[in-house]
């Protein structure tokens, strides 16, 4: 009898494991059909309704997975956001660490990366996302603030060890976050039918925020 029923509940887990990956396929179907509604249509003008046209689904199904809209964009934004923050590394001063430049580089490198491959997300993280419920709102502040709070804390730890000259942290660590989030307004959103050039264009928001504007500086 023990064999009996260890075949029936390796036939019974199988048959869970089955079904838990095609509610998975179909959660990620409805998932990357939003996104694609969304980029074509913007989220304000994108209904449900465009979003099961488009992953080919009945309504019903539609709502086993997501009770609204929103409920998707908020999932789709949650993932873009620990995306970002894996993005960002701090900069490791020990000995034989690589120089801190490059470090900074493949750090603002990496972000930019992160959202040229989630264009349409990030287009609506930069247009529309601010204002869309209080969920939202909450989940994109303490994403900035986290940011905000590191670029605080580098710029501290530049001071001490004689990198950063004497500023106010807390000012300087704003104009960096609204500098990068200008460029990406412009390179990812005005010019959404032209890649990025990774490489260039982090290269400059390095070489702004770390040496300013003038000759010699």
């Amino acid at each position: 009898m023990t064999g009996t029923n260890d075949v029936g509940a390796a036939i019974e887990d199988g048959r869970t494991k089955r079904a838990s990956a095609i509610r998975e396929q179909r959660r990620g179907l409805i998932l990357d059909a939003a996104v694609r509604v969304f980029s074509e249509l913007g989220y304000h003008q994108a209904r449900v309704a465009d979003i099961i046209d488009a992953a080919g689904i009945a309504r019903g199904t539609f709502y086993l997975y997501f009770e609204s809209k929103n409920a998707i964009f908020v999932e789709l934004l949650g993932e873009l956001l620990t995306h970002l923050r894996d993005s960002v590394i701090g900069v490791d001063t020990s000995r034989g660490s690589p120089p801190v430049g490059e470090q900074l580089f493949l750090t603002v490198r990496g972000v930019l990366e992160t959202l040229a491959s989630n264009r349409a997300l990030t287009t609506i993280l930069i247009r529309e996302a601010v204002g869309l419920d209080e969920e939202t709102d909450r989940m994109l502040m303490g994403f900035y603030e986290s940011l905000h709070l590191l670029l605080t804390e580098s710029l501290e730890r530049g001071q001490a060890i004689g990198l950063v000259r004497p500023l106010d942290v807390d000012i300087v660590a704003s104009c960096v976050l609204g500098s990068v989030r200008q460029v990406l307004e412009r390179e990812l959103v005005q010019k959404s039918d032209e890649p990025m050039d990774l490489d260039k264009v982090a290269g400059e928001i390095l070489a702004y925020n770390a040496r300013g504007l003038m000759v010699g500086s």
